[in-house]
């Protein structure tokens, strides 16, 4: 059986220059020229989602902010996933690494790009789209913005589904976690050492912690580079350049 990737790509080798008018023709003209976004600001989301103290949350907003508007492409933007929202020839970042089984619903949508922020899961999506590795980025001057005088020794930073048993139980171990981002990283700043992984890591770096490994999947905390939003964004743009000429 052909994977939708290889039955997008004989389509295009099949109608050539005629593949865009095909897919106009499908999906509307004015539709695909608009360039439909799907994010954390779209009513369905906002109504429906109360909790934002998460990493795909904010990391939306940034996408929104800093990705969206230099980035030169005519695909539509999926910048945070709710039930099945989605359209065709779109980007679609890809929030879910520790259950990527919750994308099946892209195999309905064509053409898509699948945006991964560790390279374990281009694999896990692979079969849903044109899957590309973008490390993780942050809006570095924002978060700058908290950093202070350290005062206290080490902490878990992140969702508590993410900490360990093991974590749990350490003696002294402060938590930092289920609280605004605004609480998140004015507390994160104040200590030295940090158990973290993905966007919180990325941050605990920003604000001059020391981060230690504690999952399994990421033994070296070097994996976790400081990258800025807006040097993500120009990374992507040469992914997709690649991608759609």
């Amino acid at each position: 059986m052909l994977t939708r990737e290889q039955v997008a790509a004989y389509k295009r080798r099949k109608y050539g220059a005629d593949y865009r008018k095909l897919m106009d023709n499908r999906y509307g003209a004015a539709e695909r020229n608009k360039r439909m976004i799907f994010s954390h600001e779209s009513p369905l989301y906002r109504d429906n989602v109360k909790n934002i103290n998460h990493g795909a949350y904010w990391y939306s907003v940034e996408i929104l902010e800093h990705f969206v508007p230099t980035i030169k492409t005519d695909r539509n933007w999926v910048t945070i996933g709710y039930e099945d929202q989605c359209y065709d020839h779109s980007i679609v970042f890809a929030h879910s690494n520790l259950y990527p089984k919750i994308y099946k619903y892209l195999e309905k949508f064509d053409d898509l790009v699948l945006v991964c922020s560790w390279p374990q899961q281009v694999e896990a999506v692979k079969q849903w789209g044109r899957a590309v590795f973008l490390p993780m980025s942050v809006d570095v001057e924002k978060i700058k913005a908290y950093a202070r005088e350290k005062d206290r020794e080490t902490c878990f930073a992140g969702r508590m589904e993410k900490c360990t048993t093991a974590l749990k139980h350490t003696p002294g171990l402060d938590f930092i976690s289920e609280v605004d981002r605004d609480t998140f990283l004015s507390e994160l700043a104040r200590y030295k050492r940090a158990y973290a992984i993905d966007r919180a890591a990325i941050e605990a770096k920003v604000l001059g912690c020391e981060v230690l490994p504690y999952d399994p999947r990421f033994p070296d905390p070097s994996f976790w580079e400081v990258i800025d939003s807006r040097d993500a964004a120009k990374m992507l743009q040469e992914i997709l350049d690649g991608i759609d000429g």
